[in-house]
């Protein structure tokens, strides 16, 4: 297909009868009955929307239960109290919820952004990410959210019809531009995956996304800072006095020790994340009605052919969540702990990479078919994208393993 387009021959379609929202929702939201449709034609569901059973198919997808044991910050094993890629995905799917409600759009879509959004991460994170992009420097590259693409329309495979989940265009939107324009420099290629979609479908890389996309974007700003401070005091990192010095946190801190005299430190640092996530969304909240106020978008088009993004901090708050981005930078990113997992990962990763790319052979069997398929025998490109899709799909916990099985002379060996 050069384009999506609505299904309309199918009979099912055509006696399908929606409860399209439960709530009215604005005029420059997304509309289910709108949709530009999905990139391989099937009939439309008679008890959802083609964006629930979007959200739907990306819960069930293996690639999100494997966000499971895939490092936020820590580990996995660490510690059971540490965010994981999986609980950031749901904390920011909650936070993109509550948005999108208030804000009059599509919950559905906007909660489906959000539960996509990190399924193309690495294991460990962007240490494993850095090392994935320098193994594939070569071979056209790497990134992490083109890998997420990639997630949703090729490596999920549960479908006799086609490959990936058959998103919607509006999901296969949000996922690519919600944050911001995909700009495509002189001299810069364009992503491998977001290459091939764009001949199948127009994504209009040079406009904004809807609004429930970037309801999401801003929902993953808002929970990964609120939740990496308290890991990183969990963690020891840093102390509550380290944070009342930021602008943002230390009001916050003074008041609910004000209206709470005399609590634990275990208390102060709960209160204080809940008070700094509402402060956090009701300034967006407050900052895009402003936006949409000049704006007066009549319909989603004029959302997308905005100046700016439509939903974002303030000002004032984007300049105290820089101050915190870049304390948490400092004493946790670059902490030393986090740097003795870079010496671990710099080896795993590499040489897991090297070892496929030398001998196919030992990839499992399925994987060696997609190496044969794709052409991987004569072609190294082909053949590296399908080595970094199995390292990039696994978990931390799964690379470790695997890098024991390759390497470890006594590992399995009775």
């Amino acid at each position: 297909m050069t384009d999506i387009e609505k299904t309309e021959n199918s009979d099912a379609a055509e006696n399908t009868t929606y409860n399209y929202c439960a709530l009215p929702l604005a005029a420059y939201a997304c509309l289910p009955e709108e949709s530009k449709g999905r990139l391989y034609e099937e009939s439309d569901s008679s008890s959802r929307t083609p964006f629930q059973r979007d959200r739907d198919r990306i819960i069930h997808a293996s690639a999100f239960r494997r966000l499971k044991y895939k490092t936020q910050v820590f580990v996995y094993h660490e510690g059971d109290h540490f965010r994981t890629r999986l609980s950031h995905t749901l904390e920011v799917a909650q936070i993109t919820r509550s948005i999108a409600r208030a804000l009059m759009v599509n919950e559905d879509l906007a909660e489906g952004v959000a539960l996509a959004h990190d399924l193309g991460h690495t294991p460990f994170a962007h240490i494993g990410e850095h090392f994935v992009q320098e193994c594939m420097k070569d071979f056209d590259g790497f990134e992490h959210n083109d890998q997420s693409l990639r997630v949703i329309t090729k490596l999920e495979r549960t479908y006799p019809g086609w490959p990936g989940l058959n998103m919607t265009w509006e999901m296969l939107e949000g996922v690519v531009k919600h944050n911001g324009p995909v700009i495509i420099k002189d001299g810069e290629k364009m992503p491998t995956t977001l290459k091939d979609i764009q001949t199948q479908t127009d994504l209009r890389l040079d406009t904004y996304a809807s609004m429930e996309a970037q309801v999401a974007a801003i929902s993953d700003d808002i929970a990964y800072n609120n939740h990496d401070v308290e890991d990183g005091l969990r963690a020891g990192m840093f102390a509550l006095k380290d944070l009342e010095e930021l602008a943002l946190m230390g009001p916050l801190i003074e008041r609910v020790k004000r209206d709470w005299p005399g609590i634990t430190d275990h208390y102060i640092v709960h209160e204080t994340i809940r008070e700094m996530i509402g402060a956090m969304v009701n300034d967006v909240l407050a900052e895009t009605q402003k936006r949409l106020d000049i704006l007066k978008p009549k319909n989603v088009e004029d959302i997308r052919m905005a100046n700016q993004q439509m939903v974002a901090f303030s000002p004032a708050m984007y300049t105290m969540v820089e101050e915190l981005r870049a304390f948490l930078m400092k004493r946790m990113y670059r902490h030393y702990t986090v740097n003795r997992i870079w010496t671990k990962v710099e080896r795993i990763i590499p040489e897991l990479f090297n070892a496929f790319m030398k001998q196919y052979k030992l990839l499992p069997d399925h994987w060696q078919i997609r190496v044969e398929e794709a052409g991987g025998l004569i072609d190294n490109v082909a053949q590296a994208r399908i080595v970094c899709d199995y390292i990039a799909g696994m978990t931390d916990r799964y690379a470790i393993r695997e890098h024991e099985r390759l390497f470890d002379l006594y590992r399995d060996m009775h």
